[in-house]
């Protein structure tokens, strides 16, 4: 993986403007480490909030956060903003999955590819990216540092 990240921020101001900056991240091994860990925590996080809604048929995030929410903050050690992501990646993924079975991108149902598509919950892979906003992040200019 390297020791570069790259991170795009969507920094919301109240103004008429919202800014979306790339930030290139230069840590050490270590934080790469913990970095690459928080992601896969996130992953695997979000690919149980998916079997979660797959077995209760909630897809909704308002349904899903009823019941993984506080889950996921104690089982991964996650904050609550990337609690809430996990959540909304994976109600994103089930309505794209949705709209692809709906247009025939898997074929007809009773297809194979289809029915595979339909027939199992939805996963995300370890190194799959995760949102980052302006509520987890915090700068410190003058050292040239961010906290994640």
């Amino acid at each position: 993986m390297g020791n570069v990240w790259w991170l795009v921020v969507r920094v919301c101001t109240f103004t008429f403007m919202k800014l979306v900056v790339r930030v290139k991240l230069l840590p050490t091994p270590e934080q790469a480490a913990a970095l690459e860990a928080t992601l896969h925590a996130c992953n695997e996080a979000a690919t149980w909030v998916a079997d979660v809604a797959f077995e209760a048929k909630a897809m909704k995030p308002l349904d899903l956060r009823k019941h993984t929410y506080q889950q996921i903050k104690t089982r991964w050690q996650l904050g609550a903003q990337a609690a809430q992501h996990a959540i909304k990646k994976t109600c994103d993924a089930y309505t794209t999955l949705r709209a692809n079975l709906r247009n025939g991108n898997y074929g007809k149902p009773g297809f194979t590819r289809y029915e595979k598509a339909a027939g199992k919950p939805v996963a995300f892979r370890p190194d799959a990216a995760q949102p980052y906003d302006d509520r987890m992040l915090s700068w410190q200019h003058e050292q040239r540092t961010v906290s994640i």
